[in-house]
This record gives structure tokens, C-alpha cells and sequence, in this order.
């Protein structure tokens, strides 16, 4: 008995000293594991990437909508098939789209260094388009690029498609990437509205590649130098009216699209003032027009390159006396041989729009805005443009707001386009033809639009954007002309007289 009690105290001791060593190797107490920290340094939503010093933001938007009276979102309807104004042109066109973006900054001796990326993906209804068929047949179009799995022949009505809008580097007052152009307002398109295709001054609102750079003198004016790629947004056509015929200039198209390969940047430079009361902004742009060959080789020559310039000016004017938070953001115009800088990319500076007459088998209404044209033998000749746009809006309550916007942009032909669309200077003019009382290229298009937005909680918006477009056109008199396949029109004579497209926006976009 005094033998197995000796052995059963010597056992608990020893497991309790081996516990004891045990317990001695532990902490007295396990430190939380920070997996994700907040970053303050740059505004709220930024957070630490786990084991660096650079902070994250994620950010975008989901948005539902569409839109009446056109075949795309969102523009006016001036070209096949909306403009043809019969049973190929669609009552409505839907669109649903997510919005990605990615911001991340990091602080160095030489400054902040960030990235952005945006990127959107987006689910498109399309359009059918006339084929010339005898039997009635129609195509399926898609109306957005992108990838689609939709073929024509089995029925597919709609298109998905991926779209890159930002991707830059900023450091040391550098911007390297693909953003906004250095010569825009910082409203791009979008004074106050939602609508797309807003004439009267420039808009990369889907971004532009560009090596820029920026000096801050402090007081909020800053200075900025860019070269920037005009071979995705900036050509407006260098046309070979050469190639012109009357169904294409009834179809808006006024020749050949000859432009060459890039060979310069668009030049761009930009003041900006921007403090409590507002903002002011001048901007000018420089844009080298280079055509390939007259024929289909480098044997038949070649006009040479014209530059071609533009300057905008644009104000903001906020909290005025009708109610806090309320705007004013106007800006105007004037291009010579850079016509996107007027008639932007999406808004598009070819017209061919269909309407009833009461003396013809219908009407139609053209206009075509290059930036160059010239004929085979001859040199370039530009095309000078003008044009401003602007909005006011107006908060009702912090849930409510109105914008009331406008917008009008002209397009002048030189003595060479004008003698050989309408004859003169030893050319028979293309339009001079039976029918055609009166022919000038020229022409305006003016815009009112007004838009009401419903905010019922944070982030979360829905909104109604109504726009007139008109489009003034300078011929008189009737032409019977083939129209294109897709228009779906017959062999007829259309009275020459100005168009005019309704459009309307229903929008539902939750922010995050």
C-alpha cells in the first residue's frame, strides 16, 4: 500500500512538471489576426492589401434600362434601322450591365502612385435589318461590339459583350493608360443628362490611351500636356468623294473612307481653374489627318497630310440661388479638320432619317460631318464644325433633382466639297441631278432634352430622360433614289426636308 501511493505521487508529479514545461512554451495570450485594415489616407471604402502598404478600393454600379424610340442605348435615331421610321425600327432597346472598377493607391517619397481600372459587361438587345430579299428576309445585328454566341439564321435576339473603359497609371503628375481625354470637361458627354449622343463638344467618356501630364500650381489651377491615340475615337472619316454616289449621300455617306495609318498622336493641351464657386476650363487639340492612297495601291498617290486643330472652352457654375447643390455646366466649340471634338463618338456625325411627306412617297433628311475630303488628284480640304451644349439642374429635395439640357452643333463645307456634290469648278456635282431645287452639304443639328432622377435611398437611382433631336438640313426638292437594303426602303422619290427623332430613357442604377 505505501509502495503504490509512492508510486502514484511520483506519477502526478512528474506529469505535473511536464505540464508545467508545456504551459511555459505557450503565450500567456494569442494576438488577433488583423485580417483586413482600414486605410484613411485617401477617402472612405479604401482598406490595406494584407501584407503591403498599398489601400484598395472597389467600386461600380449594376444598371437596368431602356430605351424607346431607338435602336441603341442611348442614342437618337439617325441612321439604319431607326432612322428608316417603319417596321424595322425598334420601339424599345434594353440593357443590362455591371460596372467594375479598382483603385489602388500608394504612398511614396515622389507621391502617391495609383492604378484604375473599369471595366464594364453588358447584356444588349439588337436590331433586324432589311437584306433585299424578295421573300422579306432580315439579319440580326448586334448593338454593341463584344462577343456573342447570337447567329442571324436561328432566331437570336441578343448580344453580350465585354468593355475596357479606364486602365492608367498615375505618378509624379503622370497619367499613362487608357482615361479620359485632357481635353474634355470633366462632364465628358454629360452636363446633366443621361443620353448618349449629345452633340456640341467632346466626350471620351469611355476613355482614351494617352501619355499626359499635369502641373498644380495650388489655388486649384492646374496645367496639362497630353498625347493621346485618335485612331479609336477621333476619325471622323477622310473621304475620297470620288467614291461618292447618290444613294450614299442620300445614305450619309459622302465618299470613300480613306484614312491611313497612324502616324501622330492627337496633341492636347488643357488649363483648368477649379474652386468653390466652379469651374473654368480651355482646351485645344491638334489632330493629323493622314490619307492612304487615292486607289486600292501605294502606285495611284496620295494627297498630302493636313493638321487639322480644335478649341473648347467650358464653365460650371455651382451653388446658385435657386437651391443648394443646383448647377449650370455649359461649354462651346470650333474644330477644323477635327470634327470628334464637336460631333463625339458616340453621338456620331452621319445622318440619314426618314420621315412621311404629303407631295412624295415619303421624306428624307441627310448629313455628313468628315474631317477631310478631298477627290482623287487633289489635295485635303477640311470640314470646320461648331457647336455647344449645356444643363441646368435643379435639386428638388435631396431625393429629387430635374436637369433641363440643349445642345447645337453646325458643320461647313469648303468651295471644293460643295462643287462636287453640288456642281461647279468644272465638276457636274453628284446631287445635281432631276429634282434637287436647292443642294448645300451644310447643316445643324440642335437638341433639347430634359431628365428627372428619384433617389429613395442611397446609391440607389431611377430616372426618365426625354430628348428631341432635329436635324436641319440644307437640300430642297425630291430625288428618287435605291435606299440601302437595311433601311428596308423601296426604289422611290423622297421629298429632301428636315427629320426629327423622339427618344426616351428609363434607368434603374444601384451605386457600390
Amino acid at each position: 500500500m505505501k509502495l503504490t501511493k509512492t508510486l502514484f505521487l511520483g506519477s502526478a508529479a512528474g506529469l505535473m512538471a511536464v505540464s508545467g514545461a508545456l504551459a511555459a512554451d505557450l503565450p500567456v495570450k494569442a494576438k488577433a489576426i488583423e485580417y483586413v485594415k482600414i486605410c484613411s489616407l485617401y477617402g472612405a471604402g479604401y482598406y490595406y492589401i494584407p501584407g503591403s502598404d498599398t489601400c484598395i478600393k472597389l467600386g461600380g454600379y449594376l444598371r437596368a434600362e431602356v430605351a424607346l424610340g431607338t435602336n441603341s442605348v442611348y442614342g437618337a435615331a439617325n441612321g439604319a434601322t431607326a432612322g428608316s421610321h417603319n417596321r424595322l425600327s425598334n420601339y424599345y432597346t434594353a440593357r443590362a450591365r455591371q460596372d467594375l472598377n479598382i483603385d489602388t493607391r500608394t504612398a511614396t517619397e515622389y507621391g502617391v502612385v495609383r492604378t484604375f481600372f473599369d471595366a464594364t459587361f453588358s447584356w444588349t438587345t439588337g436590331n433586324y435589318t432589311g437584306q433585299g430579299s424578295a421573300t422579306g428576309a432580315t439579319g440580326y445585328s448586334a448593338t454593341t461590339s463584344g462577343t456573342s454566341t447570337v447567329n442571324p439564321t436561328d432566331g437570336g435576339t441578343s448580344g453580350g459583350s465585354v468593355g475596357v473603359y479606364y486602365a492608367f497609371i498615375q505618378f509624379a503628375g503622370f497619367t499613362i493608360g487608357k482615361a479620359v481625354s485632357q481635353f474634355d470637361a470633366p462632364w465628358t458627354n454629360y452636363p446633366g443628362n443621361n443620353f448618349d449622343g449629345l452633340v456640341g463638344g467632346s466626350g471620351t467618356v469611355t476613355g482614351v490611351l494617352q501619355g499626359s501630364y499635369t502641373a498644380d500650381f495650388g489655388q486649384g489651377v492646374t496645367a496639362s500636356f497630353s498625347a493621346e491615340d485618335a485612331t479609336a475615337y477621333y476619325q471622323a472619316g477622310n473621304l475620297n468623294m470620288s467614291g461618292a454616289s447618290v444613294a450614299g449621300i442620300v445614305g450619309g455617306s459622302y465618299g470613300s473612307n480613306d484614312v491611313g495609318g497612324s502616324r501622330s498622336p492627337n496633341l492636347v493641351g488643357q488649363v483648368r481653374v477649379d474652386q468653390a464657386w466652379g469651374l473654368f476650363q480651355a482646351s485645344v487639340a491638334a489632330k493629323d489627318n493622314h490619307v492612304a492612297y487615292y486607289g486600292a495601291t501605294e502606285a495611284t498617290g496620295h494627297p498630302d497630310d493636313k493638321w487639322g486643330w480644335a478649341i473648347q472652352l467650358a464653365l460650371s457654375i455651382k451653388n446658385i440661388p435657386t437651391g443648394a447643390g443646383d448647377t449650370i455646366n455649359i461649354s462651346g466649340v470650333y474644330t477644323d479638320g477635327a470634327t470628334r471634338y464637336n460631333f463625339q463618338n458616340l453621338a456620331g456625325s452621319s445622318y440619314s432619317m426618314y420621315g412621311s411627306s404629303s407631295s412624295s412617297y415619303g421624306s428624307v433628311g441627310f448629313a455628313n460631318a468628315p474631317d477631310t475630303v478631298f477627290v482623287t488628284g487633289s489635295q485635303q480640304e477640311s470640314v470646320k464644325t461648331w457647336g455647344f451644349r449645356g444643363a441646368y439642374t435643379h435639386n428638388w429635395n435631396p431625393n429629387w433633382n430635374t436637369a433641363l439640357y440643349g445642345a447645337y452643333a453646325g458643320a461647313r463645307f469648303g468651295t471644293l466639297a460643295k462643287n462636287y456634290i453640288c456642281g461647279g469648278g468644272g465638276y457636274a456635282g453628284v446631287m445635281n441631278v432631276a429634282g434637287v431645287t436647292s443642294c448645300n452639304p451644310d447643316f445643324n443639328v440642335g437638341q433639347v432634352g430634359v431628365i428627372t432622377r428619384w433617389t429613395p435611398v442611397k446609391n440607389l437611382t431611377f430616372s426618365a430622360d426625354l430628348t428631341w433631336t432635329h436635324l436641319d438640313q440644307k437640300y430642297a426638292g425630291a430625288v428618287t433614289v435605291t435606299p440601302a437594303a437595311s433601311y428596308g426602303k423601296p426604289t422611290a422619290t423622297y421629298e429632301l426636308k428636315d427629320q426629327n427623332s423622339l427618344t426616351m430613357l428609363l434607368r434603374a442604377q444601384r451605386n457600390w
